[in-house]
């Protein structure tokens, strides 16, 4: 790990060891989220997921002693999720491991090939109709239809692809943390990130032509 995230750790683990609660709260803020996000491919219920994630901060209070930097503190907070949510197995009747989660998202091309140039062309392999830049991108990031199709399009892509791309770009998660987090080798986390941005892609390229 860098030496700037492993020093924001170090920081970190000392505040929650000297029960600082505005420590606790910042990290909060910023994990929490993610947790409830991966929550979902381990168990169905709001309920139980619920229940995972209140255990999964209370195991992480009661255990931070035991934290040894082997791993991120991130990745570690992620990894007592999982196993939290594995207790929950016999009642959920729905927890298995992530990279075992195997099936459409694995087949097919993630995108139409005829939006891509064909191997005669001048840049094979790359977007035929590229999208322009949009103008004032600040408008258009902030504008709530633009959000609302984004929130369609990543509830709608296969799960495996939904969690790697919410780690990667919502939370901000390394693809090293990633790998560790779901059990995936880094060819598997490179292609089901690639898939998801090209369909996320694909499912807001309409819109985005459509207003300019």
């Amino acid at each position: 790990m860098p030496d700037a995230e492993h020093s924001d750790d170090t920081t970190i683990v000392a505040g929650l060891r000297a029960g600082d609660q505005a420590v606790f709260g910042e990290l909060f803020a910023r994990v929490d989220p993610m947790l409830r996000r991966l929550v979902r491919s381990y168990v169905s219920a709001d309920a139980v997921a619920e229940e995972v994630v209140q255990e999964t901060w209370l195991a992480v209070i009661n255990g931070i002693d035991r934290f040894q930097g082997r791993s991120s503190l991130v990745t570690w907070i992620a990894s007592i999720l999982a196993n939290q949510a594995r207790r929950h197995a016999t009642r959920e009747q729905r927890t298995v491991p992530f990279a075992a989660l195997a099936g459409e998202d694995d087949d097919g091309p993630s995108v139409d090939p005829s939006r891509f140039q064909g191997d005669d062309a001048a840049w094979p392999g790359h977007w035929a109709t590229p999208s322009r830049p949009w103008q004032r991108p600040e408008r258009r990031l902030l504008s709530l239809e633009v959000r609302e199709r984004l929130r369609e399009a990543l509830h709608d892509l296969p799960e495996r692809q939904r969690v790697v791309v919410g780690l990667r770009d919502i939370d901000g998660c390394s693809a090293d943390e990633v790998c560790a987090i779901l059990g995936l080798s880094a060819e598997n986390q490179r292609v089901l990130l690639h898939r998801a941005r090209s369909r996320l892609r694909d499912a807001l390229d309409g819109y985005m032509q459509e207003e300019l």
